[in-house]
């Protein structure tokens, strides 16, 4: 959220056909993304057999995505436009609400690769060191952490919406971007790109591992072996899940951090904020590419049987 606190420069108006195809699209992309993290809350909530610690971290993360797609990319289309029409406290809230979602969604991508550190390299240890309780937890605890940032990084706006508007009809708050790009940025991300780095390592020793036999062909090495497959391919996914994210965050961040001047409402703003958030709309679309569960509880939800008695014991694994 550092650089909504320009938002006090004057903003560029574009051509009408132009400003069309950015509401065309830009809604589309809103919708889709709403209705695909809904799907993937409504699978984890719904189906016992999802119900795991990993699953969990993802069900947070759906809902931060599902947010941004139901409130989010809308409120920031229509900050495109070249005037605010909807009130000084609509506009606080409005960016207290991206910075939420933003700040969760960082979080809670920290938290699943800590999650993949656990399982790959300590995976004995795992089942008591990551619990559901746990995980639970972890996740309250990163929502009230990033909603008590938000709150102080806006207390200002909040108090007094519209004290940083030099004119009618501007959408202006004061963030303190330096902060900002430390504490979500720089700091979660080198966390992430560490914890998956010692992933990798370890994954690519335990495929080697495999594929040479090393394991003594027995019933409970075997069904270890599977376990670590099993493993293997979840922190793969996550890891894919975790490079689409940064993909999408670094330009926005990095433009930021270089000190480059970027014109809100311009061509090149848009693009890159709607980049950062097509990062939720892609996120179920990893889940569907790389987890068959996901596409089997799609199929339920979308032909109603999830609506008969016990569906919820269904066995979709």
């Amino acid at each position: 959220c550092n650089l909504w606190a320009l938002m006090s420069k004057q903003l560029q108006t574009r051509p009408h056909s132009e400003t069309m195809i950015i509401y065309i699209v830009f809604s589309s992309i809103s919708v889709l993304t709403a209705s695909l993290n809904l799907l993937v809350i409504i699978s984890i909530s719904h189906f016992r057999q999802l119900y795991n610690p990993t699953n969990f971290l993802l069900l947070s993360l759906a809902v931060a995505d599902f947010l941004v797609g139901l409130f989010v990319m809308p409120l920031q289309i229509l900050l495109t436009e070249p005037c605010w029409f909807l009130g000084d406290l609509v506009c606080v809230l409005c960016f207290f609400l991206n910075c939420i979602t933003v700040n969760a969604s960082v979080v809670n991508m920290v938290l699943i690769s800590v999650d993949r550190y656990v399982a790959i390299c300590d995976p004995l240890r795992y089942p008591t060191k990551i619990t559901q309780k746990r995980v639970q937890v972890f996740v309250l605890l990163c929502w009230i952490y990033s909603i008590f940032y938000s709150f102080l990084g806006l207390y200002d706006n909040l108090k007094q919406p519209g004290r940083y508007n030099s004119c009618y009809g501007q959408c202006a708050v004061n963030i303190n971007g330096a902060v900002d790009i430390v504490l979500f940025f720089i700091l979660p991300i080198t966390a992430i790109i560490i914890l998956y780095m010692r992933v990798f390592v370890v994954a690519v020793s335990q495929a080697r591992a495999m594929r040479s036999h090393i394991t003594a062909v027995t019933l409970q090495l075997t069904v270890t072996v599977t376990v670590k497959k099993s493993e293997l391919k979840a922190a793969r996914t996550l890891g894919v899940l975790v490079a689409v994210f940064l993909l999408c965050y670094c330009p926005y961040y990095c433009a930021t951090f270089s000190g480059y001047d970027i014109m809100m409402g311009s061509s090149v703003e848009v693009f890159m904020s709607f980049l950062m958030y097509f990062n939720s709309c892609l996120n179920p679309v990893i889940y569907a590419f790389f987890y068959p569960w996901f596409r089997k509880s799609v199929k339920l939800i979308v032909t109603l049987e999830i609506l008969q008695p016990n569906s919820c014991e269904a066995n979709i694994l």
